[in-house]
């Protein structure tokens, strides 16, 4: 879905109405707001990572919550997508530990692969990055997330072989892009 379909109308598809039905009965009865969050996330996947409007009403319609309601939570939420977003969706750590260990690196290498900067796609919709507060990866820092994906102790080379082999649809290794387990020393010694 891309922006020209943002009023289209949306329904979930048989599959995800199943799995919506599925996550509301894990909540106690009159207590389906509680589900909000996963049914948004699962509006945002089937719309090809960004939630539009029509998702955000259909969400309000099966839980029986006013529309403004699931506005205001995906709104407020940095994990939903209000406008559409490249094939690739990469957030890029720029919380001190990255930042200390070559973040700015990461962005500058990826402006000039891209042509774009923050909350830009690129004209092929492969892309957009957007820079964001800790994912939680310090010790294996710098980190991206990319998708679903986490990539950790990258370099500007590293980083940008990851975009290269994303934008050939191929599905590079994520993790630490340096062999660490974990938050293992790097190296033997901890060095």
């Amino acid at each position: 879905m891309n922006e020209t379909t943002a009023h289209a109308p949306f329904s979930f598809t048989p599959d995800n109405r199943q799995r919506a039905e599925d996550i509301i009965a894990r909540y106690p009865p009159g207590r389906q707001a509680s589900a909000v969050l996963p049914l948004l996330d699962l509006a945002q996947r089937q719309s090809g990572n960004w939630l539009p409007q029509a998702a955000i009403e259909h969400v309000a319609e099966v839980l029986d919550l006013a529309p403004i309601r699931v506005m205001e939570i995906a709104t407020f939420y940095s994990m939903f997508n209000r406008k559409p977003v490249g094939r690739a969706f990469v957030q890029l750590c720029r919380t001190t530990p990255c930042w200390l260990r070559g973040s700015d690196q990461l962005a500058a290498a990826y402006r000039k692969l891209t042509g774009c900067g923050p909350r830009e796609t690129t004209p092929d919709g492969a892309f957009t990055l957007i820079e964001v507060e800790c994912l939680g990866a310090c010790s294996n820092a710098p980190a991206a997330q990319i998708n679903d994906d986490f990539y950790e102790d990258l370099t500007v080379r590293s980083f940008v072989a990851v975009l290269e082999s994303l934008r050939r649809g191929e599905k590079p290794k994520a993790g630490s892009q340096i062999g660490r387990v974990s938050s293992e020393p790097v190296g033997r010694d901890g060095e």
